[in-house]
């Protein structure tokens, strides 16, 4: 298989939109997010995320599908629930970069994908004047019920990348679990790499 990484803009971005929607529904329903997704919610966060300035969204592609994309954009531009754990702890937020999610389908996994969405969102964060690159991850149970007896945390990737977690530096947001009627506030925990 033949896969492209590469960012999308204009008209290319907003054609893609709906793809980008369902690749997210289908990756987040996966341990550890359990997202119970919405494509109209979806869609309208991608096309937000996408008009922030200097936001990129990098996609995996094979041939004409998509099957893995990472988004990231300045802090600055980002909603207050993801900013105010930073401000809260008097940590400027004017010259950092939001990484957003990277989602990519399990087909995929293993051959360095993961590696082009950071160089690449690395890059524009560079770019820009960043002089660091910070992203959130869901906190779990341990012993949560739906946790696979076979999962691998991303630490080790993450940590390989020259991220860290920051101790105490969480936001929470919410979604809707699978199985569960209700929203519910997540933990999701910072991690940051400066350079």
């Amino acid at each position: 298989m033949t896969v492209t990484v590469r960012p999308l803009t204009g008209g290319e971005l907003a054609a893609a939109l709906d793809d980008l929607a369902h690749l997210r529904i289908r990756v987040f329903a996966e341990w550890p997010y359990l997202y119970d997704g919405d494509v109209g919610y979806e869609a309208a966060y991608m096309k937000e995320f996408a008009a922030a300035p200097d936001a990129v969204l990098v996609a995996a592609c094979d041939g004409e599908q998509i099957v893995g994309a990472a988004t990231a954009a300045p802090m600055v531009h980002q909603k207050a629930e993801f900013r105010d754990p930073f401000v809260a702890r008097g940590l400027a937020v004017d010259r950092l970069f939001y990484f957003g999610e990277s989602v990519l389908l399990p087909a995929y996994r293993g051959q360095g994908i993961g590696h082009a969405f950071f160089d690449q969102r690395e890059a524009q964060a560079r770019a820009w004047g960043a002089d660091a690159a910070c992203f959130a991850a869901v906190i779990r149970p341990d012993d949560h019920s739906a946790r696979p007896a076979n999962h691998v945390p991303h630490d080790a990737f993450w940590t390989k990348r020259g991220y860290a977690p920051v101790s105490g530096l969480v936001t929470q947001l919410a979604w809707k679990d699978h199985g569960d009627r209700d929203e519910t506030l997540k933990p999701m925990q910072y991690w940051l790499r400066r350079w």
